[in-house]
């Protein structure tokens, strides 16, 4: 009823004040987990596959995301976009990708506060902590754990494309994005 319209009301300004280059909603149809996004996982390069808790393949099925996914009937894309020189600019690279993370994660924060079932899938692994305990003891902080939206299965050029947001800028730019899903029942 119009209490959960209140609640959206209130998630969106959360989202829009936080500073995100861009901010869509999502159709929850454009919601596809992937096998070959996972394989791509076990086979990247980012190197934290088997060695994260918040990666493959510690994070769960993609069944389990699949059911997971099913009990949220809303979602919201953000995105960072970020200058850079040129292709091989690393260091461009990472404080785009660091400010979204930032970014990302003190909105998490705050969305948790009103909304506590919330999923938040982030861009790459989890970094809440410098070093993670996988595999030799449990994760520190499993409720503020970050899963991303690769290791869930989702194709990030996939999920853009479907809700006409741009996942390219041009050659100067690098982007970062994020999703956050809720469940507004009535």
């Amino acid at each position: 009823g119009n209490q959960n319209m209140n609640e959206l009301d209130r998630i969106m300004e959360i989202i829009e004040a936080a500073g995100f280059s861009h901010t869509a909603k999502i159709s929850m149809d454009t919601v596809e987990l992937r096998d070959e996004v996972r394989d791509m996982c076990r086979n990247g390069n980012c190197g934290t596959y088997d060695r994260n808790w918040s990666c493959p393949a510690c994070c769960g099925t993609l069944d389990q995301g699949r059911q997971q996914l099913l009990s949220y009937n809303t979602g919201i894309l953000v995105q960072t976009v970020g200058e850079i020189e040129d292709s091989m600019d690393w260091e461009g690279m990472k404080d785009t990708e660091e400010r979204h993370k930032k970014t990302f994660l003190e909105t998490a924060e705050k969305l948790r506060k009103i909304a506590p079932g919330f999923l938040p899938l982030g861009a790459g692994t989890c970094t809440l902590c410098r070093e993670c305990t996988y595999p030799d003891s449990p994760c520190r902080q499993p409720e503020r754990r970050i899963s991303s939206m690769e290791a869930s299965g989702i194709l990030v050029s996939d999920i853009c494309s479907g809700n006409q947001v741009k996942y390219y800028y041009g050659p100067k730019t690098i982007a970062y994005t994020s999703c956050y899903f809720f469940d507004f029942s009535s």
